[in-house]
């Protein structure tokens, strides 16, 4: 209402008005009407009564406010003010709370981020080798499961760039004289050890260690991964990485499949477990000795190179250390680089 204090004048003068014609009209009958006379008393009060009662409501409701703005009649409502969820913490304030929580892996957890009705097909990994240097392929399906999730077979393809691997399933009497070319070279590699490994030769893994190499998981026993429940590959890829943290202080972050065998399961299971799975694009049966010797390693190797290779070497062969400091100094001959496992996207 634009008036409201004629509003509030107008509806005085009404009352007024009703209150005389009571008094006036009513009044003059309950005087003559004398039998009736408590009754319209009664009456009468109880109407003043409601009259002044409406216009003095009528009046606060209305009332002028200081900003020159009409305020009407509101009804005050009891909100409450909510307040935000915090994660208890009972130690000081630091840039680390807000890092995620560190879940420690568990067999369950691998059943319940990789079900058992997940794939578990074994696959052995396999190659088509072309010519020109090119990168091999490896099938749709393959190319699918390594993406997914993120597994290695090739580096930077874009680069003249390769990463020399190496698998150590036990010690042959070669990995010092391999250290050493790696280290007259100025070369790092990854040397994925098994249990047997670590435990036979604790000085050549902390030699490794410490020359800068990555050490990756190659499980304890070296079993074909896709034939293991949970619980016996938590074992095998856990318990190396615990015995190598407890010797070194160091973790793993990298796992090479024995014979190669896979499957989508264990794939996701060893990215549950924070690793990365680690196949090759260039290798051979190094592991046995080869019918040309070490000119056919050789000869193996620079006839598939190729940007990105991610090349597999087998520690126990005595072709492989005979060609080694070779091998890497007509490498980058042919204007390639040495590059690490950590920095592959």
């Amino acid at each position: 209402m634009l008036f409201p204090d004629k509003a509030v004048g107008l509806r005085r003068h009404i009352l007024e008005f009703v209150s005389f014609y009571i008094f006036r009209n009513v009044g003059i009958r309950v005087l003559v009407c004398r039998m009736h006379r408590k009754w319209w008393g009664l009456i009468i009060v109880l109407l003043l009564m409601a009259g002044f009662a409406f216009g003095y409501h009528t009046a606060q409701s209305w009332r002028q406010q200081p900003d020159g703005q009409v305020s009407t009649p509101t009804t005050t409502a009891t909100t409450t003010e909510e307040t935000p969820t915090v994660a208890h913490n009972d130690g000081p304030n630091t840039a680390s709370d807000n890092a995620p929580e560190v879940i420690t892996p568990t067999p369950g957890l691998l059943s319940l981020q990789c079900p058992p009705t997940m794939d578990n097909t074994k696959y052995g990994w396999g190659l088509r080798v072309l010519s020109g240097h090119r990168t091999p392929e490896i099938g749709s399906k393959a190319q699918s499961l390594v993406n997914t999730y993120r597994a290695i077979f090739t580096g930077d393809t874009s680069k003249k760039v390769v990463y020399l691997t190496f698998d150590e399933g036990y010690e042959a009497g070669h990995t010092g004289q391999i250290l050493d070319i790696l280290k007259d070279n100025g070369v790092e590699a990854a040397f994925f050890i098994t249990g047997t490994f670590l435990k036979s030769n604790p000085e050549l893994v902390a030699r490794t260690a410490q020359d800068g190499h990555i050490i990756g998981n190659h499980t304890v026993n070296h079993p074909s991964l896709p034939t293991l429940n949970y619980d016996e590959f938590f074992n095998e890829v856990v318990g190396l990485a615990q015995d190598y943290q407890q010797q070194t202080g160091r973790a793993m972050s990298y796992l090479r499949p024995p014979r190669g065998e896979y499957s989508e399961r264990t794939l996701c299971m060893a990215r549950v477990l924070g690793y990365r799975t680690v196949f090759w694009s260039i290798a051979m049966a190094d592991w046995v000795p080869l019918k040309g010797g070490p000119e056919e390693a050789y000869t193996t190797v620079m006839s598939r190179l190729h940007p990105g290779a991610v090349i597999l070497l087998h520690a126990v062969s005595p072709d492989n250390v005979q060609i080694l400091d070779r091998l890497i100094k007509d490498i980058r001959a042919e204007g390639y680089e040495f590059g690490t496992l950590d920095e592959v996207e």
